[in-house]
């Protein structure tokens, strides 16, 4: 162990709203038993990238004695899936797999043909959010991803078979969340991993347009030519272009 900087959050303050979670890329942080806690000394950079998003002041860093930051654990518990030590990684992180990556190609690849009449999922990676997924998560690179409202795979019944199949999926609602965050987010994607293409599924709402400015800007700050195209659906599930 070592003295250095590390967070500490206070429990009183906390309320567990989770903001603090999508800000810290090592995912240090979890929600357990309703409260923001630090599951791991090891996992804490300690450079406080989660400081400033809580509305409860509740996280601050302080000098303490710890065990040294291990960026090696890090990286495999963003890389848990079949295959790379699920269990033991699960456990690390407080056994919470809600932002745990799960890399699910060669499972999809093996996939036999279900029963007849029964539609199979073409998801290919978890998490999907965008508040979420870490830059650095394997399946990301070499990929075509697909960006899609939030409403967009409920109103178009063949959205796994014609948008899904063979694609990287990121969700989010640019009415509800940081539309800057996303654009940081998403241009950090881009500047991590050859991203071969981006389909984007919108609704004709207006507000989610701004998943077209989210896209844009993110290839624009990217520096790279990625080729983007857009559909755009209607409430009743017609593709308008």
């Amino acid at each position: 162990m070592t003295v250095r900087k590390i967070v500490t959050i206070d429990e009183e303050r906390c309320n567990g709203c989770g903001l603090c979670i999508p800000k810290c890329a090592e995912e240090a942080l979890k929600i357990i038993d309703g409260k923001a806690k630090l599951v791991s000394d090891r996992f804490c950079d300690g450079l406080g990238a989660c400081l400033g998003h809580c509305p409860q002041d509740a996280i601050r860093i302080v000098e303490r004695e710890a065990d040294e930051f291990n960026k090696e654990a890090v990286d495999r518990g963003l890389t848990i899936h079949a295959g790379y030590g699920e269990k033991a990684h699960v456990e690390d992180f407080g056994g919470c797999l809600g932002s745990t990556v799960l890399d699910l190609r060669a499972e999809k690849a093996s996939q036999e043909a279900g029963e007849v009449g029964e539609v199979k999922s073409e998801l290919r990676q978890w998490p999907i959010k965008l508040r979420l997924v870490p830059p650095s998560a394997p399946y990301f690179q070499n990929s075509e991803l697909l960006i899609a409202a939030d409403c967009a795979a409920f109103t178009y019944g063949n959205f796994h078979k014609e948008f899904l199949k063979g694609r990287v999926l990121i969700i989010g609602c640019p009415k509800f969340d940081d539309t800057q965050y996303y654009i940081e987010k998403l241009t950090e994607i881009l500047k991590s991993n050859e991203i071969k293409s981006i389909t984007l599924v919108n609704m004709e709402v207006p507000c989610c347009f701004g998943l077209q400015h989210i896209a844009e800007e993110a290839i624009r700050r990217s520096g790279k030519a990625v080729p983007l195209r857009q559909t755009v659906m209607t409430a009743k599930g017609e593709k308008l272009q």
